[in-house]
């Protein structure tokens, strides 16, 4: 019986670790939540059982009039809604923005970049200066880069709105309000989320 034991352990860590649950939760896929490699950048594992199971990506019930394929932001609560039908969603966890970066409104993907070069705002600039921070004005696509994985930028019928659905290697901010307004997942989340997302996909935040 112990050894049985044992194993049932063992084998509820790696599901774990893994980004699976028993019995349901997260729909396991090969980007769930240990490494790989992905254009050439080597993608460090998450350690899922660190992270709120609530913010694991899962099939959640979700009632809404909204069409299949819409992504619906709840900053409130810290979660991101891929709109799936039949009363059911797929949910994942995000960081939001800090208090006084909020951005609310309804938006749609304009742009999709794999591994996006990041420029830094001429505002944050100036911000993080006057705190005793220097940032770099640019940044090539990489795993330092504040856009991490992949980046949705959306836009409204003003133009670019300056906000982005995009990727982090910090899991630990996820469940938190950290960023300056843009709406971040870990980094296996967002190619998840790339995937399924195309341009023109509508995204309501609330």
């Amino acid at each position: 019986m112990r050894a049985k034991s044992i194993l049932i352990m063992v084998f509820a860590g790696m599901l774990a670790f893994s980004g699976c649950t028993v019995g349901g939760g997260l729909q396991s896929s090969p980007l769930a939540y240990g490494g790989f490699t992905d254009a050439g950048f080597r993608i460090p594992p998450v350690p899922i059982y660190k992270v709120d199971q609530k913010f694991h990506r899962q099939t959640v019930p979700y009632a809404t009039d909204e069409a299949p394929g819409t992504i619906i932001v709840d900053t409130g609560a810290k979660f991101l809604y891929y709109v799936l039908g039949d009363g059911q969603a797929l949910r994942y966890g995000i960081g939001v923005g800090k208090a006084g970066f909020e951005w609310h409104g309804t938006a749609h993907v304009e742009r999709k970049r794999e591994w996006p070069d990041w420029s830094a705002p001429s505002a944050m600039m100036v911000r993080e200066r006057n705190r005793g921070h220097i940032i770099p004005a640019h940044m090539e696509g990489g795993l330092m880069n504040p856009l991490g994985a992949r980046a949705l930028y959306l836009y409204n019928e003003k133009g670019d709105t300056g906000y982005r659905l995009h990727g982090s290697p910090e899991w630990w901010s996820i469940g938190k309000a950290v960023s300056a307004g843009c709406i971040r997942l870990m980094n296996q989340d967002i190619i998840d989320l790339y995937d399924r997302a195309p341009i023109g996909t509508k995204v309501i935040v609330i």
